[in-house]
């Protein structure tokens, strides 16, 4: 999932995505058509407990040999495609080591560094979405997720954590080589057309609390000297993974898994949204069951208490979905 304007909607997965039935197969759409690879299979160091099936559409057989192997298809695959017709494409597009409405699935990074050299061996630009992951959402003592990999996108676009929800905003960087095209004019200094000037660009209010939010992320716990983002997603982290411990016995989850501050139980079946979403409401928490999953990306204020209070009932949630 990248957005739901109709460039953004036409890169998100055609399949399962949010936007899927405006993208009906050998049809004429009003969306542009784009070329999509093989997803990468799980990440199974972040599965708690045993799994009985493995994600959605799981690529691997839920087994070490089998995600080697299929971690190894998907980067033949991406390789063949950019092979095939780098010539006609412009970047890459994904999400980096955690996909977030397409599954919410966690991939393991070596995916990321080789699509990184495939990029710059083909020419292609490489663009990291992290709306959902930056800021340290995904752990691993990592600000952003592509540092995981250790990688560099051409193109990083933020969100989100940015302003901590407070205000709409968002902001792309880009490499001077990829900006300095954007901004460019002809000789007698008109803009070209990849230049844009929305009207509520760079909102000095929204601006404002976006170095307000990201502050106090980068300000350091005096407790441990570590910047408050690291040791408050970390401490999350632990809270996620002990309060849905014994999740994966519960006999309609096929899957649980934790990556920083990011929790998730799949289920083996889609589960009824507008019912889920009021028990949440009785249990005292605001969760939004997406398709088989459900989940939780705390708010990094959260205690210990406010987290636990979560997977509990993520857990009571996922028990009664078994029964009906």
């Amino acid at each position: 999932y990248h957005g739901d304007t109709l460039g953004a909607m036409s890169v998100c997965d055609p399949d399962t995505g949010m936007h899927s039935t405006l993208y009906p197969p050998e049809q004429e759409t009003m969306l542009p058509r784009q070329v999509f690879v093989s997803r990468p299979p799980c990440d199974l160091e972040k599965q708690i407990g045993e799994s009985s099936s493995g994600c959605q559409r799981c690529t691997c057989g839920n087994n070490s040999n089998g995600n080697q192997e299929a971690l190894k298809a998907s980067l033949d695959n991406l390789q063949k495609t950019l092979a095939e017709q780098h010539e006609s494409l412009a970047a890459l597009i994904l999400e980096p080591i955690v996909q977030g409405a397409g599954g919410m699935r966690f991939y393991p990074p070596r995916y990321l560094q080789r699509a990184r050299k495939l990029c710059d061996e083909y020419d292609l630009l490489l663009i990291c979405d992290e709306i959902a992951t930056g800021f340290g959402r995904a752990g691993n003592d990592t600000l952003f997720a592509c540092e995981q990999a250790g990688v560099t996108p051409d193109i990083l676009c933020l969100g989100k954590a940015l302003t901590g929800g407070y205000m709409t905003l968002g902001a792309v960087l880009a490499t001077s080589k990829v900006a300095e095209q954007v901004s460019a004019s002809d000789n007698d200094g008109v803009a070209l057309p990849l230049m844009h000037g929305p009207t509520f660009m760079a909102n000095p209010l929204a601006c404002a609390v976006a170095v307000a939010s990201t502050n106090k992320l980068l300000r350091k716990d005096p407790t441990n000297g570590e910047p408050f983002w690291k040791s408050h997603i970390n401490a999350i982290e632990g809270y996620l993974q002990k309060g849905l411990a014994q999740a994966h016995c519960i006999p309609g989850v096929a899957d649980v898994r934790v990556r920083g501050a990011i929790g998730v139980i799949e289920m083996k079946e889609p589960l009824d949204s507008a019912k889920v979403t009021q028990r949440c409401v009785d249990l005292g928490v605001w969760l939004r069951p997406f398709g088989r999953l459900l989940y939780t990306m705390p708010p990094y204020i959260m205690s210990e208490e406010d987290v636990f209070k979560v997977t509990k009932a993520m857990m009571q949630l996922a028990e009664e979905a078994s029964r009906d």
